[in-house]
């Protein structure tokens, strides 16, 4: 069955596709501020429980109607399970034991791990030739970026790595589920409202168990503004912009920001860290861009209209 249009990233998709990329690239590095700080599980708490607040209270200003039936509560559930509890906490916990370099490659895994789910339970996501190609390209290109060097922690913890390949299977698995919610009329802000709400209520009795949270006493000004960060930006807005790019552009599409993340790390640094630009740098971010047209598939269908 061929592909649907939407499957093809117009201008305004591509746009959002950028712009997560640098919200969720600075998760990366709040997350390894909090971690001299805080529990793992805490900060995953703080930051869905946070998220939460500031989004009811958007919710209320703005009049949003709330779903009031259990489907789709349920389903919202399964997606704060999916999309926040189990990946960040696995995350996090990850980044504890191995560097965010190489948390950062398997990260870029999502993409593959979304082209199997979605050609399994999607008719119009199928898995084909050049997304295939275009994930090896993004992937090796993602490796080249972050710089080879990092694979040298393979060697390090195994359940480690194991944590931070099972998040990116947590939200392949998400971003595939999520699709119902365009087909049900409900935006992408009551989505991520719901989810994160429900992310809560399922790690806040854990936490208070484990973490004991009360008995950190003191927590530095940096740390609050990483939270802060954290919530903010890699949160309420990563993860609007993020539904409305599933609804848009499809699922595997979405999980394309995993390839672009280091990209917007890199140029971060070189352009308000003065760190220098390489040229290996550079041809990674020509693959990982080679292999996001490859799966955009609009160059392969120009050309097998020409011939």
């Amino acid at each position: 069955m061929a592909e649907r249009i939407n499957q093809q990233m117009g201008m305004t998709d591509i746009g959002m596709l950028l712009v997560l990329s640098v919200l969720w690239g600075g998760s990366f590095f709040f997350v390894e501020v909090l971690i001299e700080y805080l529990p793992p599980l805490t900060i995953v708490t703080l930051r869905v429980g946070l998220a939460a607040f500031i989004l009811w209270g958007l919710i209320i200003v703005l009049k949003f109607p709330i779903p009031k039936t259990r489907q789709y509560w349920s389903a919202l559930t399964v997606v704060g399970l999916m999309s926040n509890a189990l990946p960040f906490c696995l995350i996090v916990w990850g980044q504890t034991q191995i560097s965010s370099g190489l948390a950062a490659i398997f990260n870029a895994t999502t993409p593959f791990f979304t082209v199997i789910v979605a050609g399994i339970f999607l008719v119009d996501e199928q898995i084909t030739r050049q997304k295939i190609i275009g994930i090896i390209f993004g992937f090796f290109g993602t490796i080249i970026l972050i710089g080879p060097e990092a694979l040298s922690g393979l060697n390090g913890p195994v359940f480690g790595q194991l944590a931070v390949i099972g998040a990116s299977i947590s939200y392949a698995l998400s971003s595939v589920y999520s699709r119902r919610f365009n087909d049900w009329g409900l935006s992408p802000l009551v989505v991520v409202t719901g989810q994160v709400s429900m992310a809560t209520l399922i790690l806040l009795p854990i936490t208070l168990i484990v973490d004991k949270p009360w008995e950190q006493l003191f927590i530095p000004l940096v740390a609050i503004s990483a939270i802060m960060g954290l919530v903010i930006f890699s949160t309420v807005i990563a993860f609007i912009l993020f539904f409305r790019l599933i609804a848009s552009a499809g699922a595997t599409n979405a999980t394309l920001v995993t390839f672009l993340i280091p990209i917007s790390a890199v140029l971060l640094g070189v352009s308000f860290l003065g760190e220098e630009f390489s040229g290996l740098q550079f041809i990674g971010m020509t693959l990982i861009g080679l292999g996001i047209i490859v799966m955009d598939g609009r160059i392969y269908y120009l050309l097998r209209r020409t011939n």
